[in-house]
């Protein structure tokens, strides 16, 4: 593979230049046998080398420098333009070619596409929730999302984070990772140390129906359940009624659908999922060797049940 696209088998935790903090995770998790869907990254050189040879280089750095901070309209209307200018811009013909190529290769129907900042998840500034994500992206969509996932990185939000942190003079990048859609029936997030009490020895697995991002985004709330991480006991077990989860639409994409009523008040993991997530999770921090917040998914059918891992970070409040 070139240096604009790498297959998650050929990147570890110090290609976060390359691949931005979530690829380079994915990477690594995948070296290390843990299980995560399969995947590339549209590296941040792929996203350089369109800005040059586009000439959208300049055009951005003249946008953001007209930019006045105090004022909501400007920072908007720059955020538009941007957004604008790499959309209209035509993408490299290689490098469509070789994500087309890349696609075909995953055999899949649909694929998360998710931004992955080249200064993400550092320990001074957490982009989590600054960039987007577009998940069920089917092939017809792959290239524009791509270019979303690029335009991203010029948000509001992004444009106002990065003044915050005063990074407007580092040079931020960002990545692009595809990834096997894992079309989840139970889904949601590890902390591998309780973030609450910041006990060490145990960890919070939170658990909903349906995709995972009702819960990241905190549209709904989800079983929460505690467990010691010496001997997997379970501690507390705390229900949450689920009224509705979002799924994958026919045509791709996403919606809300009802929760069956006889599903609203039930349990989402049982005691025996409970501790498989739990070993997969605190092998992850074994591995990583600092407390995880952990993004998880699982497909159930008939009494098979198999995990996936979609995301791991350094849990950044503690």
């Amino acid at each position: 593979m070139s240096d604009l696209l790498k297959n998650f088998k050929e990147l570890n935790k110090t290609d976060t230049h390359l691949a931005g903090g979530k690829g380079a995770s994915l990477g690594e998790m995948t070296q290390a046998g843990i299980p995560v869907p399969p995947g590339f990254v549209v590296t941040a050189k792929a996203f350089d080398r369109f800005t040059l040879e586009t000439d959208l280089a300049q055009e951005i750095e003249a946008q953001l420098d007209k930019v006045n901070y105090e004022d909501v309209n400007s920072v908007d209307n720059a955020s538009r333009t941007i957004g604008d200018l790499i959309h209209d811009a035509k993408f490299p013909e290689d490098l469509k070619t070789e994500i087309l190529a890349e696609f075909k290769k995953l055999d899949v129907e649909f694929v998360a596409v998710r931004s992955s900042a080249t200064a993400e998840d550092s320990s001074t500034a957490s982009w989590a929730g600054e960039l987007e994500s577009y998940l069920n992206t089917d092939e017809n969509h792959l290239l524009g999302n791509v270019k979303k996932c690029w335009a991203s990185l010029f948000t509001p939000r992004a444009i106002v984070y990065r003044m915050e942190k005063g990074m407007r003079q580092i040079k931020v990048s960002v990545a692009v990772v595809v990834q096997a859609m894992i079309q989840s029936d139970i889904s949601g997030i590890c902390f591998t140390v309780h973030p609450v009490t910041q006990d060490k020895n145990q960890m919070i697995i939170e658990a909903g129906f349906g995709l995972g991002e009702a819960i990241v985004s905190g549209q709904i709330t989800p079983d929460s359940y505690v467990i010691h991480k010496d001997d997997y006991q379970i501690i507390d077990i705390n229900i949450a009624s689920q009224e509705r989860k979002i799924v994958r639409d026919t045509e791709g994409g996403n919606h809300w659908v009802e929760v069956e009523p006889a599903d609203r008040e039930k349990q989402k993991l049982t005691g025996e999922q409970i501790v498989e997530l739990a070993k997969i999770c605190n092998e992850i921090e074994k591995h990583y060797g600092f407390p995880c917040d952990i993004e998880w998914a699982m497909t159930q059918k008939l009494q098979k049940w198999e995990f996936y891992i979609v995301q791991s970070r350094p849990i950044t409040t503690l």
